[in-house]
Formats: structure tokens, sequence, C-alpha cells
């Protein structure tokens, strides 16, 4: 039978009941800062302390590349290579997942070596076709100080946070949002040439139609599953992390609730065909799920969250992340994401902290949490591994040990 232990995990019982995912062992080679970093780990939470610039975020991006896309930074594969290094770079990890052990890899090959931009994958030592078949094995999400301004600021960072919600439980939405954006490309190039035969622009815009009909579909769907878990206490005033409502704005976002999917798509190939003279002025494609939005409002106040105070709206997005976890983990059969939670602690009062830790409990996700005061992890002392980061290199902390696991 599966037992929850005392860190809030399902372990493995006689049954072979599931235990949630976690990283039993991650190695880094010539990534950032670090020529060689390895060290072993349980599906308890991690705490990486160290001074700013030790590399901690950096261990944080290693495991986010172990999953679609371009990480947590979504920089270019070759800024990952080490300054020093031979401009490769490789990253591998141990997945526990339902007891077995699973070998996920991925890196760039040395510059001399490189044949493409793209960068390998394997699994269990097979190369993959594309990243997104890690997709398959592991779910990360992650909050990074980067995204404190995410109410406030530009529309196309909340919308890139959303397709990246939308993507944990869509696998083929990266898919068809680099499909629309290769269509729409060739439609914009098509009105940069002044072409004007309608027969040289339907295929194209019957395309964007079909796929930004189904991303649009699947965003409201994702929307769907995170007010199943807004965080909502009750009485809501109380909670630590309020609860958000969540609103999409976008033109076939709000047809589709109005209207069947096959008439939201008939009516944008439509709107498509009838604003190509005024796209054409503008240089680009303005009507389309490239432009819409997520709104979000501060759920006990009912006020937009771009309106609230800053520690209001850092309590809102850490609510919003631990609900988006939670609804993975429904939607994956009970199997907890990992979460990566970057500097997390330091802007958090006293009892933020402890709701926070009981919230990563009560999840029982392998929660990798940085800082650089060990003492404000102090209430995890007995539920978390603790290492300590400096300069390339990885010690145990906690229990002030000074033996380094792996040097660079």
């Amino acid at each position: 039978m599966a037992v929850l232990t005392s860190h809030g995990c399902w372990a493995n019982g006689d049954d072979g009941s599931a235990r949630n995912p976690f990283l039993a062992r991650l190695s880094l080679s010539n990534f950032r800062n670090y020529a060689r970093c390895s060290f072993a780990l349980d599906g308890r939470p991690v705490v990486l302390t160290g001074r700013n610039g030790a590399g901690k975020t950096n261990i944080l991006e290693s495991i986010s590349m172990l999953t679609p896309g371009r990480g947590l930074r979504s920089v270019p594969f070759a800024d990952l290579a080490r300054l020093t290094g031979d401009g490769g770079w490789a990253v591998s990890a141990h997945l526990s997942l339902n007891g077995d052990l699973v070998n996920l890899g991925t890196g760039q090959q040395a510059e001399a070596m490189r044949a493409a931009n793209g960068r390998i994958v394997r699994i269990d030592g097979e190369q993959a076709g594309s990243s997104g078949a890690l997709g398959d094995y592991l779910q990360v999400l992650w909050l990074i100080p980067a995204m404190d301004g995410l109410f406030a600021g530009p529309g196309s960072e909340r919308r890139r946070f959303l397709d990246r919600m939308v993507a944990s439980f869509d696998g083929a939405h990266r898919r068809r949002l680099n499909q629309f954006e290769r269509a729409m490309r060739q439609r914009n190039r098509l009105l940069e040439m002044n072409e004007r035969a309608a027969r040289m622009f339907e295929a194209i815009e019957s395309q964007m139609a079909e796929i930004g009909t189904a991303i649009a579909a699947a965003r409201i769907e994702a929307v769907a599953r995170l007010r199943s878990f807004d965080m909502r206490p009750a009485p809501p005033e109380t909670g630590a992390f309020p609860h958000a409502l969540l609103a999409l704005e976008g033109t076939l976002e709000e047809a589709l609730g109005e209207k069947p999917a096959v008439d939201v798509e008939d009516d944008y190939a439509r709107m498509l065909a009838e604003s190509r003279e005024r796209d054409r002025a503008a240089g680009r494609t303005l009507i389309g799920p490239h432009r819409a939005d997520l709104r979000v409002r501060h759920g006990p106040k009912d006020m937009p969250a771009e309106l609230c105070s800053t520690g209001e709206q850092k309590a809102l997005l850490i609510g919003l992340v631990l609900a988006h976890a939670k609804a993975v983990k429904d939607a994956r059969g009970g199997l907890a994401p990992l979460l990566l939670l970057d500097e997390i602690a330091a802007h958090l009062d006293a009892l933020r902290r402890e709701a926070l830790f009981e919230e990563i409990d009560q999840l029982g996700a392998q929660t990798w949490l940085t800082g650089t005061d060990e003492a404000v992890f102090a209430p995890l002392r007995e539920r978390a591994q603790f290492f300590i980061i400096a300069d390339g290199s990885v010690a145990e902390g906690a229990r002030r040990e000074d033996r380094h696991l792996s040097t660079g």
C-alpha cells in the first residue's frame, strides 16, 4: 500500500503504488558556471543557498531544460555553455517515476561538432526526435523573480505564461503555436511583398483559422482547470495566497464562448481575408490568438491584479503557480510536477513562508527553493535536503558539513 511520508510524498508500497516523480540524481557538464556537478537527491524539497551570483538559478535552469522548450530564461541554447568550455553543454538526470528510474539527458555538442542550433535529447540512451518527448515523462513549473512584474507588464509576457500552463495539460499546444507562427510569417511576407492575389492567401489563412481556433480552445480549457484549483480559502480573507479570478481576452477566445468552434474558425478565416489591406498598412497580422491576454484579478478584493501592491501581486502569483501545480497533479493522475521557486522566500514574511512550506508539503512535489539566507528555510530543516552553492560547486548544508559532493 502507499504510505504518506513525513515530508508529504507518497512512497511506493508493496503493491507498487505510485509516488510523485522526483530527480534521484542531477548532473551538469559545462553548463553555465559549472564545469561538472553531480549530486544525489530524494523526493523531499531541495533548498539551495549561497551568495548572489554563485549559480543557484543556473541549477534551476538546468532542470527546466529537461522539459520541452527553452527553459526558464528562454535563451538561445548556445548561451547555456560555460564561457571557458568548448561551446557544448549537457544536463542529465535519473528520474524516479512510478518506482522506476528513467534516464533523461539533453545538451548541445561542442561548437566545432555542432551541425545545427538545436539541442540533443536522449531518453534511456535513445535519441528522441525533439524535446517534446520530455513532456511525456516530466512536468516542471517555475516561479522566478523576472516574473514578479507579470500582472503589470506587457500582454505578451502573460500570454507566454498562459501558454506554458496550457502546454502542461496539452502536449500538442507548443506544436500548434509553432505552426501558427510559421503560417502567420508566411502571410505577413505576402503582405510585405504587396501580393494582391486572393488565392495566395486563402490556404494560409485557412490554416491559421484552424490552428488558431484550436489554440484558443486549449487556452479556455486550461483556464477552466485552474479555476477548479484557485487556492480559495475559507473565508478567503484569511488566506496567505489569495485566489485569482482569471479571464481571457481575445477575439477567438471570446467568440468560443458564444459559438461552436467550426463557426469561429470560419469567422476568423473571413476576418483575415477582410483585414488584408489594414494588415498590409500595419505591416503585420492584427487579429488572432497571438494578441490574446490573460487578465487576473485579486479574488478577495475583486481588484485588477496590476493595481494591487507589490506584496499582494507576489502572493497572488504564488497562489496561481500553486493552483497550477495542483491542477497538473490532478490531470496527471495524482503525479505532481517538479516546482522551481527561485528566491521565493526573501520577500515573504514569516507567516507567508510557513504557509508556502505547508502548501509544498501538501502538494508532495519535489520542490526546489533558492535563497541567500539558509535561516529563512529553517522550518524545512527536517523535511528537506539542503545544499550550499559556491562558484560551481555543491556541498551539503543545514548540518554544517564541509564535505563537497562535487566541484568544478
